[in-house]
């Protein structure tokens, strides 16, 4: 069958080309064949694709810039999804969408549930609310995975960040207040798989789940074990963990407000897919070995 992803050169994408290349026939324009903000472009690909499954890893992700930029994040992160839901209605095929921690008011310290009220903080959450709303809205089988703090060995994330740092300097602050699990792009193209491959055996799953590992850190936690786990993978670093300070968001103004938990429970993809998922710390490891490989 023909597998459409779309944002296959983001961190996301880039594993589910390999996560679901052994699935069907992957079609993976890049952004230099497809520009995403044009409708027009988007529909001319839907109906030369003919898929039988569209992927949607394509999305706004610069949050404070979309504040500026409201337009654009609501086209990549709302309308697009919209769009590809109501093809894939009225073609009658699924649809995968990934969404985002942001769209919950990030309040208390509860994990979010799947029926937890919405809230976003910010123009980027909105945007990716929007995008939920419409996917559900639409009339075709879906499937979305709400996520969180995603990384990978690639592209730009807080890990690759903190990494570059950690060669240029011997001190750093970083925010301790604001908590989440670390997700890596592997784990989530690894579950979109085995939830394609559920669908073909037909036990697949519908609707809304969150996925993210087990465990929580704050960011400043993010940032102390990726010093521990990349000198102990023989990485020379200027800073040690000692030499990372915990400060308040307060302390760190952004042009976009972020959530202060992040949390999600992740009880109902595993009851229904039938998995475990594993807990941040290890998938760490995982992903700084890819990039010392």
């Amino acid at each position: 069958m023909n597998i459409l992803i779309l944002g296959a050169t983001g961190q996301v994408g880039f594993e589910l080309l390999r996560a679901l290349s052994p699935l069907g026939s992957l079609i993976a324009p890049t952004r230099a064949q497809l520009d995403l903000s044009s409708p027009d472009a988007v529909a001319g690909v839907l109906r030369a694709a003919r898929p039988a499954l569209i992927v949607n890893a394509a999305a706004w992700t610069a949050v404070d810039a979309a504040e500026a930029q409201r337009e654009a994040a609501f086209r990549l992160n709302a309308e697009l999804p919209a769009q590809l839901a109501c093809f894939a209605a009225i073609a009658g095929i699924p649809v995968i969408h990934y969404s985002s921690d942001y769209v919950y008011p990030g309040d208390g310290d509860a994990p979010w549930r799947e029926d937890s009220p919405t809230g976003p903080l910010s123009v980027y959450g909105q945007s990716k609310l929007a995008g939920d709303e419409a996917v559900m809205a639409s009339g075709a089988e879906h499937l979305i995975f709400r996520t969180s703090w995603v990384y990978s060995a690639r592209g730009s994330n807080f890990m690759k960040t903190m990494l570059r740092l950690g060669q240029e300097r011997d001190s750093l602050k970083v925010v301790n207040d604001q908590i989440g699990a670390p997700t890596p792009a592997r784990l989530i193209a690894e579950v979109t798989a085995l939830a394609v491959y559920r669908q073909r055996l037909g036990r697949g799953i519908e609707g809304l789940y969150h996925l993210a590992p087990h465990g929580e850190t704050s960011w400043h936690g993010f940032a102390c074990e990726i010093f521990r786990r990349a000198a102990e993978s023989g990485m020379a670093l200027k800073l040690t963990p000692a030499q990372v300070a915990a400060i308040p968001g307060s302390d760190y103004p952004t042009p976009a407000q972020r959530p202060g938990n992040s949390r999600l429970c992740v009880d109902k993809l595993e009851a229904d897919l039938g998995i475990d998922l594993p807990h941040w710390e290890p998938q760490l490891v995982l992903t700084l070995g890819e990039c010392f490989a």
